[in-house]
C-alpha cells in the first residue's frame, strides 16, 4: 500500500503543479509577461531547489518536447487553414527558408566576430536561434487578433522555419562529425532530402487525413479528435522514417484540413486547441528543467547571450527580415511589426539540447547562451508586442471568451450553409441586408456580433466583426464569399 500512496502523492503534485501553470495564464495577463516565461523560469527554479527534478536525462526532454511540437504544429497548421496560407504562401515560404538561411547567417558571423567562437559553434548557435516560435507568437497574441496578411505571415513563418531550423542543425552536426567539402556536399543533401520527402509526406498525409475525416464513420464523435491527434503522429514518424522532415510534414497536413468540412470538425479544432494549449505548457517546464541557473550566473553565456540577443533583435532580424520583405506587399507599419515580432521560444532550446547530446566543444556555455537570447526574446520582445503593433497601426483586435454555444446536429451534412466574418472594408461591412447584394437563393439567418445576437431584418446593419450565418444553394457559396471578404486583405 505504500506504494500506491507514493504513486498517488506523486499524480497530486503532478495535477496541482498542471493547475498552477494553467492559473499562471492569469498571471501572465496582470504582469503583461508572457506564460511561456513563466513557464520557463518557474521549472529552471524548481530543478535548482530540487536537484533531483535537474537530472531527468536530456533525451528524455528532447523526445516529450519533440512530441509537444508535434500537436503545436498539427493545430498552428489548422489555425492557419489553406484559405489564409495560398493568399501568403510565397512570402511565408521566402522567409521560413531564406530568412532562416539569412538569419543563420547573421547570427554566426557576430558570434564569431564578436565573441570568439569557432564557425561551427557559431554556426550551430545560429541555426539554433533562427527560428521563430508558434507557441510563443500564440501565447503573446493571446486573445487578441491580428487582422490581414500580417497575422498569417508571422504565424505561417513560426510555422515553416521550425522544420527548417531543425534540418539545417542535423546537417550542421553531420557536417560537424566530419570534413571538408564532402562534408558540406553531404550536409546540403541531407538538408534538401529532409525538406522535400517531409513536404511530399505531408501533401499525402494531409490529403489522406482529408477523405479518412469525410468519409470513415466511427462509432463515436468522441473518437474523431482522437483519430486526427493519432494521424498527425503518423504523419511525423512516417515522414521521419522516410528520412524527411516531420515536423514540415506535420504542419502541412494541419494547413490541409484546416479549412475542410468534415464531421465534428468544430470539436476536432476545439480539442487540439486544448491539447496544444497543454504541450506548450509541457514543453516549456521540461526545458526549464535542463536549465541550471547556478551555472547561468557563474559563467559568462548570460553577457554573452544578452549581447547577442540584443544584436538579433535590433539588427540581425530587422536586416535580415526587412530585405526580404522588400518585395512583399506590406505597409510600412507592418513591415516594421513583423520585424519585431519575430520571437524565440521552445524550438531553440530544444536544437540547443541537439547540441548538448552531440558531444560538441563547449556545449554547455552554448546552451546558456541560447537559454538566455530565448528568455530576453519572450520577456521583452514579446511583452511588447501589443505596444509594437499600435505605434505602427497594425489592427489587432481583442476576442473575447465566448463560453456559450448554439448548435444544432445534423446527420448529414449542411451543403447550403456557410458561416463568414464580415472584414472591415468588404461589401457587407456597414451594408443592411435588404441592400446586400445576396441573390434570391440565399439570406441570412444568424448574426453573431461581440458575443451576442443580433436581430436578422432588412434593416440590419452589418459591422465588421459580425459573424453571419447563410443559407444559400451550394452553386453560389463562391460568389457570396467575396462579399464578407475585406479588400485590404486580400
Amino acid at each position: 500500500m505504500s506504494d500506491v500512496r507514493g504513486f498517488g502523492l506523486a499524480i497530486a503534485v503532478v495535477c496541482a503543479a498542471g493547475l498552477l501553470a494553467v492559473l499562471s495564464n492569469r498571471l501572465s495577463q496582470r504582469s503583461r509577461v508572457p506564460a511561456p516565461a513563466i513557464f520557463l523560469l518557474a521549472a529552471a527554479v524548481a530543478s535548482d531547489l530540487l536537484p533531483a527534478l535537474g537530472r531527468v536525462p536530456v533525451v528524455t526532454v528532447q523526445r516529450v518536447v519533440t512530441v509537444a511540437l508535434i500537436v503545436l504544429l498539427f493545430d498552428g497548421g489548422m489555425h492557419i487553414g489553406w484559405r489564409r496560407f495560398r493568399s501568403t504562401a510565397g512570402p511565408i515560404a521566402w522567409i521560413g527558408v531564406v530568412g532562416t538561411f539569412a538569419t543563420t547567417a547573421g547570427i554566426a558571423a557576430l558570434a564569431h566576430l564578436l565573441f570568439g567562437f569557432g564557425w561551427l559553434p557559431a554556426l550551430l548557435l545560429g541555426a539554433a536561434l533562427a527560428p521563430t516560435d508558434p507557441a510563443v507568437v500564440f501565447s503573446v497574441l493571446g486573445r487578441r487578433e491580428i487582422s490581414g496578411r500580417t497575422g498569417t505571415l508571422l504565424e505561417g513563418e513560426s510555422g515553416a522555419n521550425d522544420p527548417v531550423s531543425i534540418a539545417v542543425m542535423a546537417s550542421l552536426l553531420a557536417v560537424g562529425r566530419a570534413s571538408g567539402w564532402h562534408a558540406v556536399g553531404s550536409g546540403l543533401r541531407e538538408f534538401t532530402l529532409q525538406m522535400a520527402v517531409g513536404a511530399a509526406v505531408g501533401i499525402l498525409g494531409g490529403y489522406g487525413l482529408a477523405l479518412f475525416m469525410r468519409r470513415v464513420p466511427l462509432p463515436s464523435g468522441a473518437l474523431y479528435p482522437l483519430s486526427t491527434l493519432a494521424a498527425a503522429g503518423a504523419i511525423y514518424g512516417t515522414a521521419t522514417l522516410a528520412h524527411g522532415s516531420g515536423f514540415l510534414a506535420v504542419f502541412i497536413a494541419g494547413i490541409l484540413v484546416g479549412d475542410l468540412r468534415a464531421p465534428y470538425k468544430a470539436e476536432i479544432e476545439r480539442f487540439h486547441s486544448s491539447v496544444a494549449s497543454l504541450a506548450e505548457i509541457i514543453a516549456f517546464a521540461m526545458l526549464g528543467l535542463t536549465v541550471s541557473l547556478n551555472d547561468l550566473a557563474t559563467g559568462d553565456a548570460w553577457l554573452v547571450g544578452l549581447g547577442l540577443a540584443l544584436l538579433l533583435t535590433l539588427i540581425v532580424r530587422p536586416a535580415m527580415v526587412g530585405l526580404l520583405l522588400l518585395p512583399v506587399r506590406l505597409n510600412p507599419g507592418e513591415r516594421l511589426f513583423v520585424m519585431w515580432s519575430g520571437l524565440k521560444g521552445a524550438v531553440p532550446i530544444l536544437l540547443g539540447t541537439y547540441i548538448l547530446t552531440a558531444d560538441v566543444s563547449g556545449a554547455q556555455r552554448l546552451y546558456g547562451v541560447v537559454v538566455v537570447v530565448v528568455a530576453f526574446s519572450v520577456v521583452v520582445q514579446g511583452s511588447l508586442v501589443p505596444y509594437i503593433a499600435h505605434r505602427t497601426g497594425v489592427p489587432m483586435r481583442t476576442i473575447e471568451p465566448e463560453p456559450w454555444a448554439l448548435s444544432v446536429r445534423f446527420r448529414h451534412e449542411p451543403a447550403g450553409m456557410r458561416r463568414y466574418l464580415v472584414g472591415p472594408g468588404a461589401p457587407a461591412d456597414g451594408s443592411s441586408l435588404a441592400d446586400l447584394a445576396l441573390g434570391e437563393d440565399a439570406w441570412i439567418s444568424f448574426i453573431s456580433r461581440d458575443g451576442a445576437l443580433v436581430a436578422v431584418s432588412r434593416d440590419t446593419v452589418l459591422q465588421a466583426g459580425d459573424e453571419v450565418v447563410v443559407l444559400a444553394d451550394p452553386a453560389t457559396q463562391p460568389n457570396l464569399e467575396s462579399l464578407f471578404t475585406s479588400q485590404t486583405g486580400r
